[in-house]
């Protein structure tokens, strides 16, 4: 298998130089630039989209990142992405940041330095990304955005909110979802916003992550502390099947004694027992459209709506009480 050193030699320049081409790090002569381009396509050194990238001055990759890839409702996200690009041509490097905003930021030069096309980012940064790289944002989308895929939050946590309320309920807990992300505090406000128009009182606990493990954590401090509990809105179906599991334990009977509704509708939300009645987000669709804008953008093409919000709606399944449905 050809090596860099190879490359160098048989176009009569550097490791140093070659490296420089590879990863954009530097100047480097159109002349040499060739020459490497020949080398790579001569020795068939991987990857191969490096050299094309090389010689067209564009790459075939676009990087996308996501928050953590174990959360059902991304890998939803990411299938939507790749559906769209591949059959553009385009393959799509995945960055898990698992909730690290220093993975991120690790990621971000990782797909500069492999010259990708665009970006598709899941991640709200806390530092911001300076390159002049296309980039689209999905689901985590913020007020300094300029393009953006997102579902319609506001009206989730008003239709959340309206479904419990009809299942009569005497002890509601509402989730927060993690303050660092903003469509989890606006589905949290109309939340807010609705049981108090409803003049129905509540008791609020906050998570720090759509994590498992911060799940988990969550709906065992929700036992415990409210223990006569027995309506809970969750932020997301991660957390809501977290708590079904902790109150099969703690033996409370779903729906009669206890309704949870979730958020997101990811598949297992169909096959746990009981089946859980929850908020369903366009996953895919969220990442095919957000593909399809970078789409646009990369290659120069007029975008009519820079933020696209899709709607929601309530899918009801066994997790509320009869006057819920």
């Amino acid at each position: 298998m050809a090596t860099i050193k190879d490359v160098a030699n048989l176009a009569g320049l550097s490791v140093a130089t070659v490296s420089r081409a590879m990863n954009g790090t530097g100047y480097v002569s159109e002349d040499a630039r060739k020459k490497i381009t020949y080398a790579i396509n001569k020795l068939d050194y991987s990857p191969n989209e490096v050299a094309r990238s090389l010689f067209q001055k564009k790459s075939k990759l676009v990087g996308l990142l996501l928050p953590d890839i174990s959360n059902p409702f991304f890998p939803m996200v990411a299938k939507g992405v790749e559906d769209f690009l591949q059959k553009k041509g385009y393959q799509v490097i995945l960055g898990n940041i698992q909730e690290d905003n220093e993975k991120a930021n690790e990621y971000l030069r990782a797909f500069e330095q492999n010259n990708v096309a665009g970006i598709l980012s899941a991640v709200e940064h806390k530092s911001k990304n300076h390159s002049d790289i296309p980039t689209v944002i999905l689901d985590r989308i913020d007020e300094d955005v300029e393009y953006g895929v997102y579902s319609d939050d506001t009206q989730g946590g008003r239709l959340a909110a309206e479904a419990i309320l009809k299942g009569q309920p005497h002890n509601i807990v509402v989730i927060a979802g993690p303050e660092s992300v903003t469509r989890a505090r606006d589905r949290l406000m109309s939340v807010e916003q609705t049981l108090k128009m409803a003049k129905v009182s509540y008791a609020l606990i906050q998570s720090n992550s759509f994590l498992l493990e911060d799940a988990k954590e969550t709906a065992t401090l929700l036992f415990d502390r409210y223990p006569q509990v027995d309506s809970i809105i969750a932020p997301s179906d991660t957390h809501a099947i977290t708590i079904l599991q902790e109150a099969y334990h703690r033996s409370y009977q779903v729906p009669q004694a206890l309704q949870v509704i979730g958020y997101d509708d990811v598949p297992i939300s169909k096959l746990v027992v009981p089946r859980l009645t929850t908020i369903h987000q366009p996953a895919y669709k969220v990442g095919f459209k957000g593909a399809e804008m970078l789409y646009a953008l990369m290659n120069n093409e007029h975008i009519e709506r820079k933020k696209i919000i899709l709607p929601v709606h309530l899918e009801v399944r066994e997790t509320l009480r009869s006057g819920g449905e």
